[in-house]
């Protein structure tokens, strides 16, 4: 009953954010209009080539500032954008790009969300560039159907001057449709076939890059070479980029190493355990430590665990923003996924760690240390979900939470 009532009065909400977004665009003067805005949107991928393209400009000795799900860095400053936000409210979003414009920048580089542009929060932005990385099967509770989540994303395109879409993605031809019959100008870029950037020795760029992030390098590459950034620069800013915080960020590396990343889709999760799996030793375990968070896109989470379940040789099922859902119940339907790669139940006391098997522990401190203690030399703990947030969704409350810092406790209380 509570979906059909949010499906029924979600019309008032794009007008409430509409309405807003203007009265905002009015009062701050529509700040964008005196910015080249780049806009990167996806299902993932998103944050890490928002910070490639800041990084590259500011390296160039660009003015240039930046909103992604981590953080707002406008100027010398840094900013929250609040808890789970990745594009801002409208007002707040204005506000950032007005303090941009008086910072003197030339550059505005905004991580856009396809909730943020369906729901018109970014009404009255002009973008330069638009980018967008893939778009997988995700958000569909909210959207309902890919096609829908798909048009939402191409919204952003059809206000950019120029398109950036990966060819290798499935997404690829209906997006390329809608922007021909719109008659917009776009280019391609990808790892095969004809497109208008790759990795090869026309662009000097070569793929020495890790193997999970290429298409994030590669789309902040041909950005750059939209704006005309001298390639020499452009080569030297993406060898000298550090991945942002909670990015296949190692934060543990002795005798086991401890790495978190907020990966949280099929794809993703897939993505990072094999890049990780092709960094582990021999005979040596990957245990992974993640869960799906509540009241958001059940139908992923038997794909969640098959993706997991797909590299690594240990899950730990634990808890992610639960909400109103029971945690168990989440873990049970990943579960699903896990079992169909072969995958056994086990208690959560369990002492040897065989391959194959997962335990549920729904306290998220408890699952980390778990996994830690269970860690012998040379193996590789993951843990995807959250990452840079800051707090944990428990019913109706959020509790602080530091995915970092939980990890550095647990190893110092060893």
């Amino acid at each position: 009953m509570f979906e059909t009532f949010k499906r029924q009065i979600q019309p008032l909400i794009n007008v409430y954010h509409l309405l807003r977004a203007i009265f905002a665009n009015i009062f701050y003067g529509f700040p964008s209009r005196r910015l080249k805005v780049i806009g990167v949107t996806g299902t993932d991928g998103k944050t890490t080539t928002v910070h490639l393209i800041y990084h590259i400009l500011k390296n160039a000795g660009k003015k240039a500032s930046m909103v992604s799900s981590i953080y707002a860095k406008i100027g010398r400053e840094e900013f929250s954008t609040g808890l789970h936000v990745t594009t801002p409210d409208a007002q707040l979003l204005q506000k950032l790009l007005k303090q941009s414009v008086v910072n003197g920048d030339e550059y505005f580089i905004l991580e856009t969300t396809s909730h943020g542009l369906d729901q018109n929060r970014n009404w009255g932005i002009e973008y330069q560039v638009g980018v967008i990385s893939n778009v997988t099967d995700e958000h569909l509770d909210y959207h309902k159907s890919y096609k829908r989540y798909l048009l939402a994303k191409a919204k952003m395109l059809l206000n950019s001057r120029v398109s950036l879409i990966n060819k290798d993605d499935k997404s690829f031809d209906p997006l390329r449709q809608i922007l021909e019959s719109a008659g917009r100008k776009y280019y391609t870029y990808g790892l095969k076939g004809s497109v208008d950037f790759n990795f090869n020795s026309r662009t000097e760029i070569d793929r020495s890059i890790t193997k999970y992030n290429n298409y994030n390098y590669l789309a902040a590459y041909a950005v750059s070479s939209i704006l005309k950034i001298p390639v020499e620069g452009v080569k030297k800013a993406l060898k000298s980029f550090r991945l942002p915080m909670g990015r296949f960020e190692t934060v543990y590396d002795k005798d086991f190493r401890v790495i978190i990343d907020f990966a949280h889709t099929p794809n993703s999760i897939y993505k990072v355990l094999e890049a990780i799996s092709d960094q582990l030793s021999e005979k040596k375990k990957l245990i992974h430590v993640f869960g799906s968070a509540g009241l958001r896109d059940q139908r992923k989470r038997p794909a969640l665990g098959a993706a997991s379940g797909k590299f690594a040789d240990i899950v730990i099922l634990t808890e992610e923003d639960y909400r109103t859902e029971k945690p168990e119940k989440i873990s049970a339907e990943i579960a699903v996924g896990l079992r169909r790669k072969g995958f056994k139940e086990t208690s959560p006391k369990f002492v040897v760690p065989h391959s194959k098997i997962y335990a549920v522990i729904t306290d998220r401190q408890k699952a980390i240390e778990k996994a830690i203690n269970i860690a012998k030399k040379g193996d590789i703990v993951v843990l995807t979900g959250k990452s840079h947030e800051k707090s944990l969704a428990r019913g109706k409350k959020e509790y602080p939470w530091n995915e970092k810092k939980a990890v550095l406790d647990i190893i110092d209380a060893k």
